[in-house]
């Protein structure tokens, strides 16, 4: 029984002196920890013109025409190539053909995504004003 106390009182006193050293950490809040986390110069923002969604996405959108502008000049070397085999100008134009469809939806999506982004609200005091017009 005197073990068990004693093994008891240690334990209090060691996890007195633990929670002691992070008090200040405990009554951190979540807000408090990611702004913590957050590097210099990052978005603050998840939307708007210079939110993260933004960039991430048109930086998406970038390596897609990169890849579809390379496969349009891989299509037109096909074809210079094909030496008149008729089943190689095939391949050729329909690597073309895509490459061109790839480009050109990746300029929608572009144009799309920029649109629905300047739409939305950029910062949080913008959020709530918009959700106090609309629930009052």
């Amino acid at each position: 029984m005197k073990k068990l106390a004693i093994c008891v009182l240690s334990m209090l006193i060691f996890g007195g002196v633990f929670l002691a050293g992070f008090s200040n950490v405990s009554a951190m809040t979540l807000r408090e920890g990611a702004e913590a986390a957050r590097c210099d110069g990052c978005p603050v923002d998840l939307f708007g013109n210079t939110g993260v969604f933004k960039q991430v996405t048109n930086t998406i959108l970038y390596i897609v025409g990169i890849i579809a502008v390379v496969m349009l000049i891989v299509g037109g070397i096909k074809y210079v190539i094909s030496g008149g085999d008729s089943k190689k100008v095939t391949d050729a134009k329909n690597t073309v053909l895509y490459a061109i469809i790839g480009l050109v939806i990746a300029f929608l999506a572009f144009a799309i995504v920029n649109f629905v982004i300047s739409a939305l609200p950029a910062s949080q005091s913008e959020q709530q004003a918009l959700i106090q017009a609309i629930y009052g």
